[in-house]
């Protein structure tokens, strides 16, 4: 590549690959291995020591998942990364990396359901505690501060709603009280939100949406932005102290501005083993190359659709920050001026039943709890991914009993907006 900073669509193809060094393979390959062989007993010695970075073991790193890795990192302006099993595998190895038994953090209350589930089930069996925070007001973060509080956790663009967040206003939060933002990215992707840029600290994604795009693949990734200081407060052990599985190595101390990603891979994924397969880390590889392609003709699309159903008499009301009109546009137009992304909610005249009926009678869309494919995907939250919240938990996610959620794909906007208008007209 060129010495000088390449664009975003030159990294989203080439950042992290080279021509395979022993078959000039061009397309980086699969890495289908367990293990790796060690030159010598001081090769390894060094690395099961971190005095040395190498190959190990795949559960741990392996080549394929590390030009994966590098590339991420790129998109999002970040110093190192780590790739995963899942979205939920990079939230659950962030949190025990910064958390310890009575720690809390908080976070916005419109978030995924399945995030929402996992923090306040799932997490409350390793002693960490949740608390809720209305995303529209920074306040309301600050609020809920103390001293065991380890960190501040939002969506960028909130899922289901497609809500735009004020990242800049909670990093600033964040920054007063010594703890770290983390972003998950997901819907927007770096391509129309880079986080890191806002005051972020950690970026987390769901690799299966929109950085794959094509609904094949799992996978997740954790984005270390190299901007907090884990060492200041104390609150940060993992980092901050000295390792006994490492002969007392400070990971801080001996890594600095990668030393979230470095302690996340050898403390976390080493021992609690969400590996992603190199398979996997392939597909996404892939995808990610038509990253920036896909994103805008997603936009593209979705702002013609939101159009289309505002002006349709079945539809209750439409949230899409991509109209002029929407309250969150003006923080669109702030942080992501190439598009409101793909992902939107609108109400149906009719409530639950309609909101059922509709995503029945739908042809083109696939009915489906994904979003990010290059196909048109629907979802009815409250009967499907926020069926274990309450109904008053439904409606402060965004995911009240009349909410449809759209993941606008790639196909012509003139037949989605077709398969839309026929499945209305049953209702």
């Amino acid at each position: 590549m060129p010495k000088d900073s390449p664009g975003f669509s030159t990294l989203a193809i080439h950042a992290g690959a080279q021509p395979d060094p022993t078959t000039g393979a061009r397309t980086t390959p699969i890495y289908q291995t367990t293990s790796f062989v060690f030159n010598d007993a001081d090769h390894a010695a060094a690395l099961f020591g971190l005095q040395q970075f190498g190959n190990i073991y795949t559960r741990i790193m392996n080549p394929t998942q590390a030009v994966l890795e590098e590339r991420v990192a790129a998109l999002e302006g970040g110093t190192a990364a780590l790739a995963v099993a899942s979205g939920h595998a990079a939230q659950l190895l962030v949190f025990h990396t910064i958390m310890q038994p009575g720690d809390n953090f908080i976070a916005a209350r419109r978030l995924y359901g399945g995030s929402i589930n996992q923090f306040g089930h799932a997490f409350k069996n390793f002693g960490w505690q949740v608390r809720w925070a209305d995303p529209a007001d920074p306040a309301n973060f600050e609020s809920q501060i103390d001293e065991r509080t380890r960190g501040i956790f939002i969506e960028s663009l909130a899922n289901p709603g497609g809500t735009f967040v004020d990242i800049a206003a909670i990093a600033e939060v964040a920054r007063r009280h010594g703890i770290p933002l983390i972003v998950d990215n997901t819907m927007a992707s770096p391509y129309l939100i880079r986080p890191l840029e806002h005051g972020a600290d950690i970026v987390v994604h769901s690799l299966t949406k929109f950085m794959g795009g094509h609904g094949n693949s799992m996978g997740g990734i954790i984005v270390d932005g190299g901007t907090f200081d884990w060492s200041k407060s104390g609150n940060y052990p993992m980092l901050s102290e000295p390792r006994p599985e490492y002969a007392g190595m400070v990971l801080h101390a001996t890594f600095g501005n990668f030393a979230f990603a470095i302690a996340c891979r050898v403390l976390g994924l080493r021992d609690f083993g969400p590996s992603i397969s190199p398979f996997n880390a392939f597909l996404l590889l892939t995808g990610i190359e038509t990253l920036p392609l896909r994103m805008q003709r997603h936009c593209d699309n979705a702002l013609a659709v939101a159009k289309w159903l505002k002006g349709n008499p079945q539809v209750a009301w439409v949230n899409y920050a991509g109209l002029e009109d929407d309250p969150n546009h003006a923080l669109q137009q702030r942080y992501s001026p190439n598009g409101a992304g793909s992902v939107f909610t609108f109400g149906v005249k009719g409530g639950y039943e309609a909101g059922k009926k509709l995503v029945e009678g739908l042809q083109l869309f696939s009915h489906l709890a994904n979003i990010g494919d290059t196909r048109s995907l629907v979802i009815h939250p409250a009967s499907t991914t926020h069926r274990q919240l309450t109904e008053d938990q439904q409606t402060s996610a965004g995911a009240g009993p009349d909410v449809v959620r759209l993941s606008i794909g790639i196909e012509d906007a003139a037949d989605i907006i077709a398969d839309l208008e026929q499945s209305l007209g049953k209702l």
